[in-house]
């Protein structure tokens, strides 16, 4: 999965930010606003690769099994009532922050202890 994400996302100095990077990816929050109506069921947008949407949802769940900062954070999310699917996707946008910063700074991953 991690060859396929550098392979979808290319060059992470394209992207200004991690959100850029989400946008990239497709799995930024679409914006619907009619009159008084303001986004009252917000859906991912799935513009951007679906190649890349999928290495990252898939990553995210190995990532969830085997890490404990992520196990925690999707089981926070699975709390407050969220689906599975839409606790994965925030998970996903943690996992895509991270990946993002790992990749700017050159640093490795260490896992809290």
């Amino acid at each position: 999965m991690a060859a396929m994400i550098l392979a979808e996302a290319g060059d992470f100095t394209r992207f200004a930010s991690p959100d850029k990077l989400l946008a990239c990816a497709g799995m930024s929050p679409s914006i619907y606003q009619s009159g008084q109506l303001k986004n009252c069921y917000p859906h991912m947008e799935k513009r951007g690769s679906r190649y890349l949407r999928h290495a990252l949802y898939n990553a995210t769940k190995y990532v969830c099994l085997w890490d404990p900062t992520f196990s925690a954070y999707l089981t926070k999310k699975r709390t407050e009532g969220k689906h599975y699917k839409i606790a994965l996707s925030h998970a996903s946008k943690k996992l895509v922050r991270l990946i993002f910063a790992m990749e700017k700074s050159r640093q490795l991953y260490r896992v809290a202890a």
